[in-house]
């Protein structure tokens, strides 16, 4: 088919999730991507490099944001950027992955300029001011393409019509499954990491809990200090109040026993949490990705309340000993791995799907279908 589709992508993570999509779609489609948001940072580790080492032809780069820039802010930015791009491109359709406002700007230009919109893993739970964004998203987008079942079912629920929702499972899971992931010892001296055993600590912001952002870090850095334990950090996104928990950070710097990186690709990631101890923290890998590996998590806070009903999950609250804890019962936690995001085979559900006829005839239209109440 000779049809244009732009990826829009703002993280580090989204792109992974991405990825093995954009790569199939090349094969009967002219892609191109829209790189922004912390791509284009610098302090979290400029990683539009990575996306411009994978050879795509067609990136186009937008800053979005600055040091002092908030979130509406950013969005505003983006919604103008993107939307400049798009009146040049003239594009057939765009996908958008999760719960980001840059998604969000994505769906709002696309909505507005009748171009139609795929969303990526819409119709889950998010936590924060995230899960606003994800089903605000979900209802400016005209096709889903969703990890699960019960995902589907939220977005029956908003009002979004069966024929437009595709099960596809969650496109991570392809890059888990593949057979080109680097070797741990690759990986390791990539990063020039010499922990032996470790674990992987993340810890986001969350949006809707700013005043307490500087002493949630605070206990969470002291916790991994007291543990004992080795760790692989990953700076936080970029969300209001990452400045308190980088400021935090700092503690860690010039200790054995830690190795703190701003980003890294989303391939390497997954070979460190998959012999990774256990993960700490509040991002989304803790419940999605280190599961499927048998890895524990350590869940910290409010940030992924209702994303998953996975009991081998130990959650805990924001205070240093509830934390030190929860790292002490990961330790000596054996768990087995849940499938729980599908089988790895996203991408070519994917080209199946954006290939089919029934998909280009979308109705740009969309018409709110009510549930049968019996």
């Amino acid at each position: 088919m000779n049809k244009k589709i732009v990826f829009l992508t703002g993280t580090r993570a989204d792109f992974g999730k991405l990825k093995s999509l954009i790569e199939i779609a090349q094969k009967n489609f002219e892609v191109h991507l829209f790189a922004t948001g912390m791509h284009m940072d610098t302090k979290y580790g400029y990683t539009v490099r990575e996306i411009e080492k994978c050879g795509y032809q067609n990136i186009y780069k937008y800053i979005n944001h600055d040091a002092s820039s908030l979130m509406d802010i950013t969005l505003s930015r983006t919604i103008e950027g993107f939307a400049n791009y798009i009146h040049f491109l003239q594009p057939d359709l765009i996908v958008i992955h999760g719960d980001r406002i840059e998604a969000l700007a994505g769906a709002t230009v696309g909505a507005l300029n009748n171009i139609l919109v795929a969303h990526i893993e819409g119709g889950e739970v998010s936590g924060t001011v995230d899960e606003l964004i994800r089903h605000a998203v979900s209802k400016l987008s005209h096709i889903h393409l969703v990890a699960n079942d019960e995902a589907k079912q939220r977005l029956l629920q908003m009002g979004e019509s069966n024929e437009s929702i595709y099960v596809i499972g969650s496109p991570d899971m392809d890059a888990m499954l593949s057979n080109d992931l680097p070797s741990i010892e690759n990986v390791k001296h990539n990063y020039e990491i010499l922990l032996q055993d470790y674990a992987i600590a993340m810890f986001h912001p969350v949006t809707t809990e700013y005043d307490n952002m500087d002493s949630y870090a605070d206990a969470f850095v002291n916790a991994l200090i007291s543990s004992q334990k080795n760790y692989i950090v990953i700076y936080p996104n970029n969300d209001k109040g990452s400045e308190f928990i980088l400021a935090k950070l700092k503690k860690l710097e010039n200790n054995k026993r830690f190795r703190i990186f701003p980003s890294m690709r989303f391939e390497a990631f997954l070979v460190l949490m998959k012999h990774a101890q256990f993960i700490v923290g509040n991002s989304s890998a803790g419940i999605r990705e280190a599961p499927y590996y048998g890895v524990p998590t350590v869940n910290i806070g409010t940030r992924q309340n209702g994303r998953t009903q996975n009991p081998d999950i130990i959650n805990t609250d924001y205070t240093q000993t509830a934390i030190e804890q929860g790292i002490q019962q990961a330790i000596n936690t054996i768990i087995t791995p849940r499938h729980l995001f599908g089988d790895g085979k996203s991408d070519e559900q994917f080209l199946k799907i954006i290939s089919s006829t029934a998909l280009w005839q979308t109705s740009k239209q969309k018409v709110f279908a009510d549930i049968q109440i019996k």
